[in-house]
């Protein structure tokens, strides 16, 4: 979610809906001792009590596949008061993998659990250690030896993105392998990949067995979809519209101004506005109208107007969704 899921998008989702958590973009750990600082810039919420600013716990993701450094680093992002350390062995960048780090290192599950092992021994028992990985890097011929590997290694849970690193994002994934994996190991499983409406996550719960998920690029393309996934009874919220969606989009825009170069802001509003129109037609011909808006701030400014453009509507019924 190198992106995707930085400081603002957290911001932004946790104030929509109650997640259970959520995780900070991956701090890759290249040889050696990391300022604070930088675990700072990656992860700013260390700064208030490690939770986003609606409450949301945040957990700090660490990438690397030096065993040693990465247990180092783990131990000074605790210090600075991460509240669980989540592991990355599933980003298919090239550059990434190219460094030995994310997906590659599925092809060696030894060294999968080495790393695992020695952030485990590093960082206080009362600290989780999780893992994020994918099916495998070209095939899927060792996930049980890296599920079983990280699990034996002391992992809290794993969660599975249900493609290899070949797959990259091409549908579909494979839930029903994410299911194999939660049956070869006693740790929780979460499942992940391809998970963009309700409909998707009913059938990713089936075919894996899974109940737990964790949303990715689909709670970007829906900011309220985890509000649609559980209310406060724990069943399916109301649907989201696109004046919701908009709305957050506005906050989103308007959080960011000031935070980058206008090409990179304004790339991400355009980005998130591409994402929204796999669900809301609307969001085509908006994004067309922005395109070559070069500026945050008038962008930003187009969105609030085409929100005052909408036909009003009666007041959807409020949807709380509540921790697991």
């Amino acid at each position: 979610m190198e992106g995707l899921a930085d400081y603002w998008v957290r911001q932004v989702l946790t104030a929509c809906a109650a997640y259970d958590w959520c995780v900070s973009e991956f701090v890759r750990v290249n040889g050696e001792l990391l300022p604070p600082r930088v675990l700072h810039r990656w992860c700013p919420e260390l700064g208030h009590g490690a939770r986003t600013l609606a409450g949301t716990p945040v957990h700090l993701q660490l990438l690397g596949s030096d065993p040693a450094c990465m247990a180092d680093n783990a131990a000074l992002a605790v210090e600075l008061g991460a509240p669980a350390i989540d592991l990355n062995f599933g980003c298919p960048a090239k550059t990434v993998n190219r460094h030995r780090g994310g997906a590659v290192l599925l092809d060696e599950p030894e060294l999968v659990h080495a790393v695992t092992a020695a952030v485990r021994r590093a960082v206080p028992a009362t600290v989780p250690v999780s893992v994020k990985m994918r099916l495998g890097n070209d095939d899927d011929q060792r996930a049980l030896d890296n599920a079983r590997g990280v699990q034996s290694a002391g992992a809290a849970w794993l969660t599975v993105h249900g493609r290899t690193k070949r797959q990259g994002y091409r549908p579909p994934a494979y839930w029903d392998r994410i299911g194999d994996i939660r049956e070869a190991v006693t740790v929780p499983v979460i499942a992940n990949g391809e998970i963009w409406t309700l409909e998707d996550a009913r059938r990713c719960q089936r075919e894996s067995g899974c109940q737990d998920l964790m949303l990715g690029r689909g709670a970007v393309a829906n900011p309220l979809l985890c509000r649609e996934l559980r209310d406060q009874h724990g069943q399916a919220g109301a649907p989201a519209t696109w004046d919701q969606v908009l709305a957050v989009l506005c906050r989103f825009a308007d959080s960011i101004v000031g935070t980058g170069t206008d090409a990179q802001l304004c790339g991400r509003v355009k980005q998130w506005l591409s994402y929204s129109r796999r669900r809301w037609p609307e969001a085509g011909p908006l994004l067309e109208s922005v395109k070559r808006e070069t500026l945050i701030e008038p962008l930003a400014e187009a969105l609030h107007q085409a929100a005052t453009r909408l036909p009003s509507r009666p007041a959807a019924r409020p949807v709380t969704g509540s921790p697991a």
